[in-house]
């Protein structure tokens, strides 16, 4: 971040900086960005632009938010919160949630050891390659009518256990059960239905992966709530699954992109970039958008749960065990891009407020009335995805997360160089050998893509986790590190 950017902010803290509304003279609230003195320093320019544009939208709510792994991204910069009052003229942006509805994140346990995979680890890479579809374009396994993909849209995650793809355990791990209720299919167009229909069960491209991870003792910050969500073995193999809704989601954006930005006008919504382009949530617009992106964020809740059913397969294949015999729960499911309607405290006052989170992660405490059974004593899980070099981080949400942030953290350690530079600098081939050699089995769908990943690519992990514990908002529960990775 240049230092005359850096000179308008207010250091509150450690890890807080706030832009004031004087930053832009359209500001409706200040901005509060997250971050050590050595994050905000490697944030790109377009952080600042983009979060006090989005401080500049109707009905807006405390601040625009931004998480220390933030970097730009469309409207809305990636790692940024905002949260909108509907009684207050308050609006809902595509470009708040990100064309990806509901990438988000799933973690399984196995009972393994290291000890026990490492002789069958490339032979298991190798077949959830096969099994797992990645890369773009990817096809799943199963087959759906345009009547059952309605069904899987409005239905998540519960359609897929019905189906015989997952436990009936699963749902209750799983962010809002694995299915928002306000989804309407009707509201989803023929053309994103035609991308979506052949996509279950599929990892899509970019950053998205599926990796083998080894908790080890050592890295474990909190022993007792790792055992609570079972992680209580040296050098326990754990999965990690990042996805979302693939071209059903993109799709669902870039249509409801396009209403809004030729029906503002009617509201007479004025905004300083087009890809912030919005409408009032309590409008026709605004209430068509939730509800189709509702149905987006169950496709990816099922994409994932299907994905866990052939990860589970794969294991049975080659360790010849029952999935259930390896212990293969799911620990938790979490979306990092969607927007949601929760009760929040606002000067005192609970209010209903459509909370935006783009690539930002729920990370309610104990406290929360949409904690359950186990969550309700010790806190939501958090799970945040590393470099597929360095490792990721599951962390527990802590009480007081929502008076600070929505109740919101960060999703990833955030890029610090863009995929064009990196595929400049980074040679794949390369990169694939040299992690192997560091004891990384890498399978992946194309060479340029997997140097787009490069760790080197990445901020520190463990100083953006850190950040977000000093603010009291997350809490660290253990580093998991990669030993196998299928890569889109």
């Amino acid at each position: 971040m240049q230092e005359q950017y850096l000179k308008q902010l207010k250091k509150v803290n450690e890890v807080e900086w706030e832009v004031p509304t004087s930053f832009k003279k359209e500001m409706r609230v200040p901005g509060l960005i997250f971050a050590t003195d050595n994050l905000i320093r490697e944030m790109d320019d377009a952080v600042i632009d983009q979060l006090t544009n989005v401080a500049t939208l109707p009905g807006i709510q405390k601040y625009a938010y931004c998480m220390p792994d933030a970097h730009s991204g469309y409207g809305f910069p990636i790692g940024g919160v905002a949260a909108f009052d509907p009684k207050e003229d308050g609006v809902i942006s595509p470009g708040g949630v990100g064309f990806d509805i509901n990438c988000g994140m799933r973690l399984i346990k196995t009972n393994l050891t290291l000890k026990e995979l490492q002789p069958k680890l490339k032979e298991i890479v190798d077949l959830l390659f096969n099994m797992v579809p990645a890369g773009v374009g990817g096809k799943g396994f199963v087959k759906l009518t345009r009547s059952e993909l309605d069904e899987v849209i409005t239905k998540g995650v519960k359609w897929c256990v019905n189906q015989g793809y997952g436990w009936k355990d699963d749902i209750k791990n799983i962010e809002a059960e694995g299915c928002i209720e306000w989804a309407d299919a009707s509201k989803v167009s023929d053309k994103a239905k035609s991308r979506g229909i052949a996509q279950l069960g599929t990892l899509g491209s970019g950053n998205h992966y599926l990796e083998i991870q080894v908790a080890k003792k050592e890295n474990i910050s909190d022993q007792k709530i790792a055992k609570k969500l079972g992680i209580d073995e040296e050098d326990q193999v754990i999965i990690m699954v990042h996805c979302g809704s693939r071209g059903f989601g993109h799709q669902i954006g870039t249509d409801y992109l396009k209403l809004c930005l030729d029906k503002m006008s009617n509201y007479g919504i004025k905004i300083l970039d087009r890809e912030l382009a919005c409408a009032p949530f309590e409008s026709k617009e605004g209430q068509d958008y939730f509800k189709a992106m509702a149905c987006g964020a169950n496709l990816a809740f099922a994409n994932r749960q299907v994905i866990v059913h052939q990860i589970r397969e794969a294991f049975r294949k080659i360790f010849k065990q029952d999935p259930k015999d390896m212990g293969m729960d799911v620990i938790y499911d979490v979306a990092h891009n969607i927007a949601k309607l929760e009760k929040h405290n606002v000067d005192g006052k609970k209010k209903e407020l459509i909370v935006h989170r783009k690539g930002a992660t729920r990370c309610f405490g104990p406290s929360r009335e949409e904690m359950t059974g186990l969550f309700k004593e010790i806190g939501q899980p958090v799970i945040v995805g590393g470099s597929m070099e360095t490792g990721s981080y599951l962390l527990i949400g802590q009480d007081g997360s929502e008076e600070k942030t929505f109740g919101s953290t960060m999703h990833g350690s955030g890029r610090t160089m863009s995929r064009t530079q990196a595929k400049k600098q980074i040679r794949g081939d390369k990169l694939q050998k040299e992690m192997l050699q560091h004891g990384i089995y890498v399978k992946a769908v194309s060479m340029p893509g997997l140097a787009e990943e490069a760790g080197v690519a990445y901020k520190d992990i463990n100083e953006v986790v850190d950040t977000m514990e000093f603010a009291g908002v997350s809490k660290k529960v253990a580093l998991l590190k990669p030993i196998g990775n299928v890569k889109g």
